[in-house]
């Protein structure tokens, strides 16, 4: 299917006009997100944890260590909900009131199962460094068993989900229209400063051409 079908819990109600629930515009802002937000309980305490993420087809996946509370507890069968969140823009109006943000956002709810195997968890974290840095896996020593056995990978199903986003100038009020004060649009991009060798870097091992040039997941 192209779409999700909202639920109660992923029904987009305030702004429902800014919500989707369109499979690739909710796959395109996980895959441009570098980082997420993991949303779960303790008990009856709420935690909110970042971490880096990766999607491969209609799975979403996050690794940590093998003695992470977070991971612990949501192997565990406990329910979450995993945010991504990408800032555009800065939006200036005329009020204070109706200042804003351009932003694409995307949240998925459900519960997560611990990755096992060793293949699979090798299989999982070479998708994660090939998301990031093509090609850069085979340059790679391979992993030890000591780190292999340190790590755990959980995946999620994405099924419960929706996006939300904001574009465009400030939307103020016909009142203020006449306000003699700037209002518009800050652009914000992320982008990659250039490449800081390791101080113990061997002088000889060149920058390769693929980080020079690097461009984040988009």
């Amino acid at each position: 299917m192209d779409t999700f079908t909202p639920t109660p819990i992923s029904k987009v109600k305030r702004h429902p006009e800014r919500g989707s629930y369109d499979r690739a515009a909710v796959y395109a802002i996980l895959d441009a997100g570098l980082s997420c937000h993991v949303g779960y309980a303790l008990g009856d305490q709420p935690l909110v944890t970042p971490t880096i993420h990766w999607r491969e087809g209609d799975r979403l996946y996050w690794h940590g260590s093998a003695a992470s509370r977070m991971l612990e507890t949501l192997a565990s069968g406990v329910k979450a909900c995993v945010t991504v969140s990408l800032i555009d823009g800065l939006v200036l109006a005329r009020s204070a009131f109706t200042h804003s943000m351009n932003y694409r956002s995307a949240m998925v709810f459900g519960t997560a199962r611990r990755v096992e195997g060793r293949a699979a968890k090798l299989a999982a974290l070479e998708h994660l460094i090939e998301r990031l840095y093509p090609g850069r896996w085979a340059q790679l020593r391979p992993p030890t068993e000591q780190e292999i056995k340190a790590t755990s990978v959980l995946s999620m199903p994405i099924e419960e989900v929706s996006a939300k986003a904001r574009s465009g100038p400030p939307l103020d009020h016909d009142k203020d229209m006449g306000e003699r004060v700037w209002a518009g649009v800050i652009p914000l991009t992320l982008a990659p400063g250039a490449p800081i060798a390791d101080p113990k870097l061997d002088p000889a091992i060149a920058l390769p051409d693929a980080f020079a040039r690097y461009t984040p997941p988009r």
